[in-house]
């Protein structure tokens, strides 16, 4: 007998539940030591196209549609009642029956299954292909479908009284009335829902048990087809993680999220919204109720005052122009990533970095911005008094630059930070093989080269290093610059 043969039960078993179930079960050929391990193994991952090869047209063979559903129904019988943690079925292919993922499904509940992993997509000839969840108890379930998760059905109630953590994904998703589908898991700890579709424009996210939320309003594609809701509310007061992506609404209502330690936020807007905003004295703006609704965008920023890790987008950059002179002190923030585009402007840079009195890291993906003269002194673009004078303010020590591209105006982006950032002590500058860049260029990277040693040499104290990607550093060590 071999000496992997030799192992314990446990330990062959722990290394099958890393297979998919259908690789698992071939093991049992190996010798009569291994018959019967796959069946012990307390993780099931099933995928129909694993059975079925779509790409080959065989799924549509009715024996080969049987094959599968015996299988699963054949491994689900040999466990029998033996407890299982996860569960993964993915049927995808569309020729299989709700009814028969459900029953599945029903039997791992059975047996104590705590995390099931759901990717469904029903064929539309199938019979009642808008699929339904069994009203049995999870633990965490995650779902992704190609077409729509609509959860609230009004007739049949949605409650799962045991869920702790929901992940739904889909081209689109329905839930009703928002504050009602928050009340049917009294005890939810983590939502992860992305395409959201609100059929309620007043949406209130409230709950003491929430402790992770990312929500993902569907005004990330096709701004066209979806409103964004008229506010927005969160009465989470116990919430620590918030990813949260939408339309900007007029109004932020309730926003109670007194321990929430990290934030990720972007506020979308279109080109025509920014149009308006920068009109010279906002001439543009009287009776302009979308405009001026990014001013209550401060009752949301407030709501984030106490995080330690914040990232940005451009587009909540520039909304938070408006929120400038009401900007909160963000007295425990440690770490501030914000993403640029030449498109979007920095004029809220100056206010937020004059706010953050404890700030210890900065990563900026993207230095070229839209110039405008209200970036203050945060940029070299514009010549004016006072200049870095909010950087010198901010103890800042170490700073990440992600996308450098190689221009003039990065370099002395690059050597502004460095004069004015007082308490600087690790530069790093990244280079990404698939980002428009000069640097492929022999005389730009030449120059860029000199600047960066240059600068390590009139700042010493500061770690200056230009990271760059693997085709780059070939290159350059063959010309001996490295």
């Amino acid at each position: 007998m071999d000496r992997v043969s030799n192992l314990p039960d446990e330990l062959l078993c722990h290394v099958l539940s890393f297979l998919p179930t259908k690789s698992a079960a071939l093991t049992s050929v190996l010798s009569k030591r291994w018959f019967n391990l796959w069946k012990l193994v307390p993780n099931l991952d099933i995928n129909d196209s694993l059975f079925l090869h779509p790409q080959d047209g065989k799924g549509e063979r009715q024996e080969i549609q049987r094959s599968f559903v015996d299988f699963v129904d054949r491994v689900l019988a040999m466990q029998g009642d033996s407890p299982i943690n996860n569960f993964s079925l993915k049927c995808i292919t569309g020729r299989v029956h709700p009814d028969i993922v459900n029953r599945w499904i029903c039997n791992v509940l059975k047996r104590g299954v705590s995390d099931l992993s759901l990717y469904t997509h029903f064929a539309k000839d199938l019979d009642d292909y808008l699929y339904r969840l069994p009203k049995e108890m999870f633990v965490k379930l995650s779902l992704r479908n190609e077409r729509c998760v609509d959860w609230y059905f009004r007739d049949m109630g949605s409650s799962l009284p045991m869920l702790k953590s929901l992940d739904i994904n889909s081209d689109t998703i329905v839930c009703g009335e928002f504050e009602k589908f928050i009340t049917s898991f009294p005890m939810l700890e983590e939502l992860e829902m992305g395409t959201m579709k609100w059929e309620d424009f007043n949406v209130t996210v409230s709950s003491a048990n929430l402790r992770s939320l990312s929500l993902h309003g569907s005004g990330i594609e096709g701004w066209d087809d979806f409103e964004n809701p008229k506010s927005f509310s969160f009465d989470a007061p116990n919430l620590l993680f918030l990813n949260y992506s939408e339309l900007v609404p007029e109004d932020y209502p309730v926003v109670n999220m007194g321990k929430l330690l990290e934030a990720h936020i972007n506020l979308m807007v279109t080109d025509e919204q920014m149009k308006r905003v920068r009109e010279p004295n906002h001439d543009l703006l009287e009776g302009d109720d979308e405009v001026l609704q990014f001013s209550n965008v401060v009752k949301l920023v407030n709501g984030t005052r106490n995080v330690q890790r914040l990232t940005l987008t451009s587009d909540t950059l520039e909304v938070l122009s408006q929120c400038c002179d009401s900007m909160p002190v963000f007295n425990n923030l440690k770490f501030l990533s914000v993403t640029s585009e030449e498109g979007r402007g920095w004029q809220a840079m100056p206010a937020l970095l004059r706010n953050c009195p404890h700030l210890e890291t900065i990563i900026i993906q993207g230095l070229l911005h839209y110039v405008t003269d209200e970036c203050g002194d945060v940029c070299p673009c514009i010549s004016r008094e006072g200049k870095g004078r909010s950087l010198k303010s901010c103890p800042v020590k170490r700073l990440e630059i992600q996308g450098f591209r190689g221009t003039m105006k990065e370099i002395n982006m690059i050597k502004h930070f460095l004069d004015y950032f007082s308490c600087l002590n690790r530069l790093d500058v990244f280079v990404e093989d698939n980002d428009p860049t000069q640097l492929k260029n022999d005389q730009v990277s030449d120059l860029v080269i000199e600047m960066f040693e240059l600068y390590s040499k009139l700042w010493p104290s500061c770690n200056v290093q230009l990271l760059v990607s693997d085709y780059l550093d070939a290159k350059w060590t063959a010309q001996g610059h490295i």
